[in-house]
């Protein structure tokens, strides 16, 4: 019995040694083409990711978008944003337009005209939509805004070349501009008193000559409103055209006249005009 039992030992570990290499062999294969697979796999869905994105950036870094500041008018608040490209704009909304009632016939009627005049002339000068001149002058005031905000970076971007150009010449372009820019002003008259209620004149100065007015206040509420609509937008052409405030009184509103008048005086006496 104890010679026998040294060869069942070595029986039994003999008997484990292959059966070990037997497992060690099975697994090897199996194991080398899964890491295989699971290698190939992530580099196919990286590589399926890059193309699209390069594909967007250009396309988003080719336009930009700008909104005016909200015009409040007497029949709402009126709002537009730009889309730019190139320096040039590409497109034209109202974000915001004056709604309920007769309001919605006529923002349906005018904007769609003004946005395509502000495409057409690249500015704020643009035609007022008749029958809708409250929505006209806050869509020109609200693109006015807009456009202020295109000329920063315009400006960073054309100022860069002339200073590595010569400093004599971008020193005159800069006095050009900053003194066009300083002889525009605008100026609010005081608010005159009528018996169906005040009026208040805006008036905008350019080398002492008046290129825009607006009113501010003008009286409102059942008939006033018609013709406070009617007179306003007469007035405010009349006060360009003369650049003064000897301008003729309309016809049906002597009061709203009047006090536009007076109003605009006072604004051109703040003006030094």
């Amino acid at each position: 019995m104890r010679k026998s039992h040294p060869l069942r030992r070595i029986v039994l570990a003999t008997a484990a040694t292959v059966s070990g290499v037997v497992l060690l062999l099975s697994l090897k294969p199996a194991s080398g083409p899964a890491s295989a697979a699971a290698g190939t796999a992530p580099q196919q869905t990286a590589a399926g990711q890059e193309s699209p994105q390069g594909g967007t950036r250009p396309a988003g870094a080719a336009t930009g978008t700008v909104t005016g500041d909200a015009t409040q008018t007497q029949y709402g608040t009126v709002q537009v944003r730009l889309t730019v490209a190139g320096g040039r704009i590409t497109q034209a909304q109202a974000v915001q337009a004056p709604k309920g009632g007769l309001s919605d016939q006529k923002t349906a009627m005018a904007v769609p005209r003004l946005n395509q005049e502000a495409v057409a002339a690249q500015s704020a000068r643009i035609d007022a939509v008749s029958g809708a001149t409250y929505t006209s002058n806050g869509y020109k005031k609200s693109l006015q805004s807009a456009l202020d905000r295109m000329k920063p970076s315009a400006g960073s971007s054309a100022g860069t070349p002339s200073a590595s150009s010569s400093g004599s010449t971008a020193g005159s372009s800069a006095g050009s501009s900053s003194s066009g820019a300083a002889q525009a002003r605008t100026v609010t008259g005081k608010v005159a008193q009528t018996p169906y209620g005040p009026v208040q004149v805006r008036i905008t100065v350019k080398a002492g000559k008046v290129v825009q007015a607006s009113a501010v206040q003008a009286p409102k509420g059942g008939l006033s409103d018609q013709k406070t609509a009617m007179a306003v937008p007469k007035l405010n052409q009349e006060a360009v055209a003369a650049g003064n405030a000897s301008i003729d009184a309309v016809s049906g509103a002597t009061y709203t006249s009047t006090g536009y008048r007076q109003s605009l005086q006072s604004a051109l006496d703040q003006a030094g005009g």
